[in-house]
């Protein structure tokens, strides 16, 4: 085996893939099992790289769960974490007909809307994002999934703890507002 040349450093990649309901619960119960994992990796709560990924899994799990929705079946949350080097976040659905534009084509809502801001953050705040045909395994399923993928700061640099204050929840869950 040849030895890494002394600019790679070896990586071990971790992931976390869970499947929800396509509710506005299962899209609340992604975003949070997204900071917990997020916590156990080592990008502690309520830092930049913690509440801007937090934030990319919210839009594209409530995305899902308002456009992606077909009756019965579930949507999907892959994380992936590559260290100092990405975070990788991809939402699946089983709707196909309904894809979202690709990246730099989403166009600005009206000002006087409720909605459609949801890729606009995206497109903001990913480093790169795409839509792609959705595949497990090699095999092509019914579908789509919407990738986001975040460069990883250098070691020690995840940012100061966010002062981004998040607006309460739209959705009302069983156990009350989110």
């Amino acid at each position: 085996m040849t030895p890494l040349p002394p600019h790679q450093l070896p990586v071990t990649v971790s992931m976390f893939t869970q499947r929800f309901s396509s509710t506005p619960l299962g899209a609340r119960l992604a975003r949070h099992l997204a900071a917990t994992q997020l916590h156990a990796w080592g990008i502690p709560y309520r830092t930049a790289l913690s509440d801007t990924a937090t934030l990319i899994v919210a839009e594209l799990a409530a995305n899902a769960v308002t456009h992606g929705r077909v009756p019965g079946r579930d949507f999907e949350l892959r994380l992936t974490h590559a260290p100092h080097v990405h975070l990788h976040i991809e939402v699946s659905d089983t709707r196909a007909e309904h894809r979202p534009p690709a990246p730099g084509e989403v166009p600005a809502p009206s000002p006087l809307t409720d909605t459609g801001r949801g890729l606009l953050l995206v497109d903001a705040l990913a480093d790169r994002w795409e839509v792609v045909d959705r595949v497990s395994r090699g095999v092509a399923l019914p579908g789509k999934t919407v990738r986001a993928e975040l460069d990883i700061p250098p070691a020690g640099e995840l940012g100061p703890p966010s002062t981004r204050t998040v607006a309460p929840c739209k959705f009302t869950c069983a156990y009350g507002r989110c």
